[in-house]
Formats: C-alpha cells, sequence, structure tokens
C-alpha cells in the first residue's frame, strides 16, 4: 500500500490536490453568494433568519423565495450534482497511472468549464453558454470514468 508521502510525490495527484482544492474553494463561494444574495434581497427561507428585521408578522414578509437567490441555489446545487463526482473519480483517475500532461488537461478543462458555468449562471449568459460548460465538464468526468475502467476493471 502507498503511503501518504508517496503520493504528495506523484506529480498527478498533487496536481489533482490542486484543482481539486480549486474547484471545493469555487463551490464554498456558493455559499457566501447566496448569503450576499438572501441579505441584499432580503429574502430568508427560515423564521430565525429574519430576527434582525423585526418580530412576528413584521419579520413573516421576509420569509420568501427570490428569482436571483434562486438562481445562485441552483447554480450551487449543479456544483453539487457535479464537482462530487469529479472529487470520485478524479481521484480513482489520478491513482491509475495517468500521464501527467493528460491529467493536467483533464483537470484544468474541469475546473474551467465549471468556473465558465458559474459565471453563465450567476451573470446570466445566454445559452448555450451554460449548457456547453456543464457539457464539457462532464465530459471530462466521462473520460476519467472511462480510463479508470480501461485501466483497472476487475469483474
Amino acid at each position: 500500500m502507498a503511503k501518504l508521502t508517496q503520493l504528495i510525490d506523484n506529480d498527478v495527484f498533487r496536481a489533482y490536490a490542486t484543482y481539486t482544492t480549486i474547484v471545493l474553494l469555487k463551490m464554498m463561494l456558493m455559499s457566501l453568494i447566496t448569503a450576499y444574495f438572501r441579505i441584499t434581497r432580503k429574502a430568508f427561507a427560515n423564521p430565525e433568519d429574519t430576527a434582525s428585521f423585526g418580530k412576528g408578522e413584521s419579520a413573516k414578509k421576509y420569509l420568501r423565495t427570490d428569482p436571483d437567490v434562486e438562481r445562485v441555489r441552483r447554480g450551487h446545487l449543479n456544483d453539487l450534482e457535479n464537482i462530487v463526482p469529479f472529487l470520485g473519480i478524479g481521484l480513482l483517475y489520478a491513482l491509475s497511472g495517468p500521464e501527467l500532461s493528460t491529467a493536467l488537461l483533464h483537470f484544468r478543462i474541469f475546473v474551467g468549464a465549471r468556473i465558465v458555468h458559474t459565471f453563465a449562471y450567476l451573470i446570466p449568459l445566454p445559452q448555450p453558454g451554460r449548457g456547453l460548460s456543464w457539457a464539457v465538464a462532464y465530459a471530462v468526468t466521462i473520460s476519467m470514468a472511462y480510463k479508470v475502467l480501461k485501466t483497472a476493471l476487475y469483474l
């Protein structure tokens, strides 16, 4: 079994760790953006979140949905649906022994596509920008999964 120090010395694993950290930080940023939109639009999901705006009936008007908040939330949900599979498949891919240049291409394209997807969601950019950025990142994850299965298929 490989020691942790051996993994850290592996360039592909270091690349995976780098790009995973970037995409996870981007996903964490979506939480802050959601909070920003909730506060600036005064649209909250929980009664306790409205406490600073009054009590009782006066606070209830802030328990509502807002199209901008919901848009950010959908972008964040899309991150969860796509980044989590990348984390697992990307790790298996990194451990499957790919060439560094090929791994970097996969990781960079995925992270770039997810960043473009976020901007396309938040600005919003016209379609097919958001759809294409989603498809590119999804295809990268599928490509890595194919490589893992091709390399380590054990049925």
